[in-house]
């Protein structure tokens, strides 16, 4: 078996591929994660994933390199971490009631070969009342993730409806990482 490395610090990442009954080191990418003028999501994410994956693979050239990168849009502005309280609560009343769209860019490296493939899931939150966001918000969950909640924790109650890959809103497609594994010849499942 191929050695895997996950090139993100993000314990949501590390649950789901545990979940798979992979084996793997945690090696932290640290890249500018910036957004660029005039990027949009999907060229963001892709980008930030590439970053993440070759920043690590060039320490780690004979394994399995998996990056990610997730974010938030709704109405076309990129709703990444918040930046404080007042901000997330911000970012729940704005998806309140809504549709949203989350975008992963995963980038696998294996030696000189490479790929990445974006997957967009559509989340619908149900409609949410003033003291449910602020006591959503309080519990500050959702502080270091795109959009302001986690769906696998208690945002899960925020959300009505999802379309597409679950673990995609948690922050990792896995059907997307076997798949993409498998055309750099590795068998992760």
């Amino acid at each position: 078996m191929t050695n895997l490395v996950l090139a993100s610090a993000s314990p949501r990442r590390s649950e789901l591929l545990r979940g798979l009954g992979l084996t793997f080191t945690v090696v932290p990418a640290d890249v500018d994660e910036a957004v660029h003028p005039g990027e949009t999501a999907p060229q963001l994410v892709a980008r930030l994933s590439a970053a993440k994956a070759a920043a690590v693979a060039a320490s780690y050239p004979d394994s399995l390199v998996i990056a990610a990168d997730t974010t938030v849009v709704v109405d076309g502005q990129v709703l990444n971490k918040p930046a404080d309280e007042d901000e997330n609560r911000a970012f729940i009343e704005r998806l309140a009631g809504r549709e949203h769209q989350v975008y992963t860019g995963h980038a696998l490296r294996l030696g000189g070969a490479a790929e990445s493939v974006v997957v967009r899931t559509g989340v619908r939150f149900r409609s949410l009342t003033p003291p449910e966001i602020a006591r959503y918000t309080a519990t500050r969950e959702g502080a270091d993730k795109a959009g302001g909640y986690a769906i696998q924790g208690r945002g899960a109650a925020l959300v009505d409806r999802v379309d597409g890959c679950y673990s995609n809103v948690v922050g990792l497609s896995l059907p997307t990482v076997v798949v993409v594994a498998q055309r750099l010849g590795v068998t992760l499942v």
